[in-house]
C-alpha cells in the first residue's frame, strides 16, 4: 500500500493557526503549541463576545430613553407601560436614535403616550 503524505495538510493547518494567532504577544504568535490554546481561548471570547455586545447595546438604549424621559417627567418603565397600554410598537433602538438625534419627535411619542 502507498504511503500518505501528510506534510501538506499539517502545515496548512499550522499556517492557518499562526496567521489567526498573528499579533499576539511572546511565544503565542509563532510556537504552534502554545498558539493553538491561544486560537481556541480567543474563539471562545468572540463567541461569547457577539452574546455580549447584544445585551450592552439593550442597557444602553434603555439608559438613553431614561434620561430623554425623565425630562417629560416620567419613569422608563413609565414610559414603556404607557407605550403599550397606547399600542404603539418602536423598539429600543429606534427611541433611543429618536431621544438623541430628535428631541421633538421623541416629545411627541411621550405626549401621545401619556394621552392614551
Amino acid at each position: 500500500m502507498s504511503r500518505a503524505p501528510r506534510a501538506v495538510p499539517s502545515r496548512l493547518r499550522r499556517k492557518r493557526v499562526l496567521k489567526a494567532a498573528k499579533g499576539f504577544y511572546g511565544r503565542r504568535k509563532n510556537t504552534i503549541t502554545v498558539a493553538n490554546e491561544s486560537v481556541d481561548r480567543s474563539l471562545q471570547h468572540n463567541y461569547i463576545g457577539r452574546k455580549l455586545r447584544k445585551r450592552n447595546f439593550r442597557a444602553l438604549w434603555i439608559q438613553r430613553i431614561n434620561a430623554a424621559v425623565r425630562e417629560h417627567g416620567l419613569t422608563y418603565s413609565q414610559f414603556i407601560a404607557l407605550l403599550a397600554k397606547a399600542e404603539i410598537t418602536v423598539d429600543r433602538k429606534v427611541l433611543a436614535e429618536l431621544a438623541v438625534s430628535e428631541p421633538a419627535a421623541f416629545k411627541a411619542l411621550v405626549d401621545q403616550a401619556k394621552a392614551a
